[in-house]
């Protein structure tokens, strides 16, 4: 055997093959670390956590399936033709060759990111699953000046705007929004569409500021991709009501920065149109198939304006139009909580100030079937109009009142949506501390706190639904009491002779229930028919407790002695969990301790 000879080195197995760490794969696909992460984010390829890490743990890894994806996708050899096209152009303009740069400029390579949403979103239900963070990182940039600057382009901001207004429209049109919550870091909101729940977060309208300590890079990353997914998101969404997309915007109204009014005056205006057009259609060819306008775009645009002056007219002008637009867009809906939705403020008028935060409203008000108008130019009804019945102000100080409608602060708006019921504007008048802006997004019941205010807003809701709720200190078992309902009326004296009964049996097998348990922690062994014997046991096991140890203190034993026997692992998981019910417990007596103070200074005034 000659002396150089070494045998081979093991083969990689178990973590060491399945998992890279991030330099060897970089190294792998011989791009640089910029590119790699650009390519992760758009193929949602995310760092794992082995179990056994293998070269450290100060490394990131990577699971190996992902980076031979990674390996063969097209999208990569688009960018290294991108990088040696940079190369060359960079070339002709250090020779001082303009011509041949020129040419170069026409020729750019470009890409599209439709294959990857295609890839990872095959159903339109993951995409509207996975669409919460790109709503809010959407409507972050929306939010952002238009300004030119190195980080973000002006072309990008208002592609977000559009892409936000486009989703708020159809929600306000098809009337899915469900709950709203203003917090300090912005209004949270909550659609639900095709029976997915969507929450994303939309930033206060306040002068926003470019930091240097966020990566734009890798958000931008982000926004290119959240970008094209609400794309095809808004398109699927505005066929589903039979709009066009993109939609015409009214050049008046997106002059007038009324982006969101334009659009939605547009999805309203042509869902009507194709609802009128479709029996004319039907009328003169006999088949079910509309025919296609025969002069191009041209005449479906001057369709859409003349459906859009159609709708300017008053809801009460004569007409057998009018009154056909009306039925259909009442019998287009079927959910129940979709028709909640679209009445809560029907028949209501809204006048916005100039304070008030007008986007946000005019997306709620409209969502729920109010009609809102604001101050200045393109609104649809003046500030003088005395068809308005509520006016929504955020200032102590008003210039003139008028008597036929009344003024409130912005957080009724919110109040109403969220307790879906109207609610009393008494403390929600102007120059008055408002009620506290409860969130939707919290389970009172299951928290073991439940607000004052929350308790009267339920009150409120049982009235509006004709319910009887208890009286406070009153609990429900006592409504239920037979010989009550008795009293009442509500059921027969033979009803109530049988509810009693009931009572009375499980009564009994309760007793019984808590006597075998006592029997358990004493030791002594039960059957389901107890003899004299047992019977006799049973007497001095209760004998020996009411004169032994304290029961609470033998449960508790019992409960040191289980957790002894538990394995490590679920010892800690039982531990960890009772820590969380103690801070849990603390955090409910203080709020408890909070609100008895408060009690007790309204008592004092």
């Amino acid at each position: 055997m000659p002396k150089h000879y070494r045998p081979p080195g093991k083969k990689k197995e178990g973590n060491a093959a399945k998992y890279i760490t991030r330099s060897k794969a970089i190294k792998y696909l011989q791009i640089n670390l910029r590119l790699f992460r650009r390519l992760c984010i758009l193929k949602g390829i995310f760092p794992r956590d082995p179990k056994k890490k293998v070269e450290g743990n100060h490394k990131t890894y990577y699971h190996m399936k992902d980076i031979m994806f990674l390996a063969h996708e097209p999208l990569l050899e688009k960018f290294r033709d991108m990088r040696a096209y940079d190369k060359k152009v960079k070339k002709a303009f250090a020779k001082k060759n303009r011509d041949l740069a020129a040419r170069l400029m026409t020729r750019k390579p470009t890409y599209t990111l439709d294959r990857l949403i295609k890839e990872r979103y095959p159903k339109f239900v993951d995409a509207l699953r996975d669409l919460d963070d790109c709503l809010t990182m959407v409507h972050l940039f929306a939010a952002l000046p238009a300004l030119e600057s190195e980080k973000v382009e002006v072309k990008r901001i208002h592609n977000c705007r559009r892409l936000s207004h486009e989703w708020q429209a159809y929600i306000s049109r098809s009337h899915k929004l469900r709950k709203t919550f203003i917090s300090v870091k912005g209004i949270y909101y909550q659609a639900e569409v095709e029976g997915q729940k969507i929450t994303w977060l939309t930033p206060h309208a306040l002068q926003q500021v470019l930091t240097d300590d966020v990566d734009f890079n890798v958000m931008l990353t982000f926004l290119e991709f959240y970008e094209t997914l609400l794309s095809f998101v808004n398109f699927k969404l505005y066929h589903s009501i039979n709009v066009k997309y993109p939609p015409i915007l009214d050049p008046q109204l997106e002059a007038l920065a009324a982006d969101l009014y334009a659009l939605t005056r547009f999805a309203e205006a042509q869902t009507k149109s194709v609802q009128l057009l479709e029996p004319q259609a039907v009328g003169s060819s006999g088949s079910g198939q509309v025919e296609a306008p025969k002069s191009g775009s041209y005449r479906e645009e001057s369709e859409v304006r003349l459906a859009q002056l159609q709708h300017q007219l008053p809801a009460n002008e004569p007409g057998a139009l009018m009154h056909l637009v009306k039925d259909a867009a009442e019998a287009d809906e079927d959910d129940k909580e979709t028709k909640e939705c679209k009445n809560l403020f029907k028949d209501l008028k809204f006048f916005l100030s100039r304070e008030v935060p007008r986007e946000s409203l005019l997306f709620v008000i409209s969502a729920f079937g109010g009609l809102v108008s604001w101050e200045g130019d393109g609104a649809p009804l003046k500030e003088s109009d005395q068809s308005i019945t509520h006016q929504i102000v955020d200032r102590p100080t008003q210039g003139h009142l008028f008597l036929s409608r009344e003024y409130i602060q912005p957080q009724w708006v919110y109040d109403c949506v969220n307790a879906r019921i109207i609610l009393p504007t008494e403390g929600y008048l102007v120059g008055k501390i408002p009620p506290p802006h409860l969130s939707p997004f919290v389970d009172n019941e299951a928290e073991g706190y439940i607000p004052e205010y929350a308790e009267t807003i339920k009150r409120l809701q049982a009235a509006a639904r004709k319910e009887i709720l208890p009286l406070p200190g009153v609990g429900k078992e006592d409504m239920d009491d037979p010989q009550n309902l008795l009293v009442e009326g509500i059921i027969s004296r033979a009803e109530a002779n049988e509810a009693a009964e009931r009572t009375e049996k499980m009564k009994a097998l309760e007793k019984q229930y808590h006597d075998e348990l006592k029997m358990e922690l004493q030791g002594v062994g039960y059957s389901s028919i107890p003899s004299d014997k047992d019977q006799n046991t049973i007497e001095d096991a209760e004998a020996k407790e009411e004169s032994g140890p304290d029961p609470n203190q033998i449960a508790d034993d019992a409960a040191s002695m289980a957790k002894v026997a538990m394995p490590r692992k679920k010892r800690r998981l039982y531990e960890a969990i009772q820590i969380s019910k103690a801070r849990k417990r603390e955090q409910l007596n203080l709020l408890h301790e909070r609100r008895k103070k408060l009690d007790a200074a309204d008592a004092s005034r």
